[in-house]
This record gives C-alpha cells, sequence and structure tokens, in this order.
C-alpha cells in the first residue's frame, strides 16, 4: 500500500499518506473516485481472490503540457518506479509516455502538442 500510495502521489493524484490503513481514497477533480485496497481488505470480502499482475486496465492522466509529461515521467522514474516507455511524440498528436505502477498497471501520460 505504501509504494503505491507514494506512486501515486508522484505522478501528481492528491492521494492520502496512510499506507497502515487498508483502504484510501482521492478525488479527482472531475469528481471521479480513486481508491487503492489492501491485498487484505480485498480478501475480507472476496476469500478467494488471488493477486494477478498485468495488463487488466490502463489508467491515462492528461498533463497541461508536452513539458509536464516529461516532468511527471523523470520524477517518478527517479524515484525507481518503472517507465515502461520514455515519453515521444506520437504520430496522433500528444507528447506521450508509460508508466507501470507497483501492481503492473500500465499508467499513460499525455498532453496535446
Amino acid at each position: 500500500m505504501a509504494r503505491s500510495i507514494r506512486f501515486y502521489r508522484l505522478v501528481g493524484l492528491d492521494v492520502p499518506e496512510t499506507p497502515d490503513e487498508g483502504h484510501v481514497d482521492a478525488f479527482l477533480p472531475n469528481g471521479v473516485r480513486f481508491m487503492l485496497d489492501s491485498e487484505e481488505v480485498i480478501r475480507s470480502f472476496m476469500p478467494d481472490w488471488s493477486r494477478e499482475n498485468g495488463n487488466q486496465l490502463s489508467f491515462a492522466l492528461e498533463c497541461a503540457s508536452p513539458a509536464e509529461v516529461d516532468e511527471v515521467y523523470a520524477r517518478v522514474t527517479g524515484e525507481g518506479f518503472e517507465g515502461e516507455k520514455d515519453p515521444w511524440d506520437a504520430f496522433w498528436g500528444q507528447r506521450y509516455a508509460l508508466l507501470i505502477d507497483p501492481d503492473g498497471v500500465r499508467v499513460n501520460l499525455y498532453a496535446a502538442l
């Protein structure tokens, strides 16, 4: 939980710094609720649940500028988190980069060029 909280705070989400709690949530500016649960909390209501790393979902964060894509990517990877693809100017007109969160979830960073 602590590593996931740290990752998402570095990305720019206002996630509470409460790593000893089994559940945290944060509200994004558009009203979307972002939640993290510990494995223990999940097993409390789904006892047969098991961890699977991989590409079950992808999370995208729009940055204010191409420079911010670079800044967020550098900040997160500079703290030891995994970058899947360094920032690049995509043919579809966006500055784009791919991070991997501590649970193997792809986090897309993008901004219009």
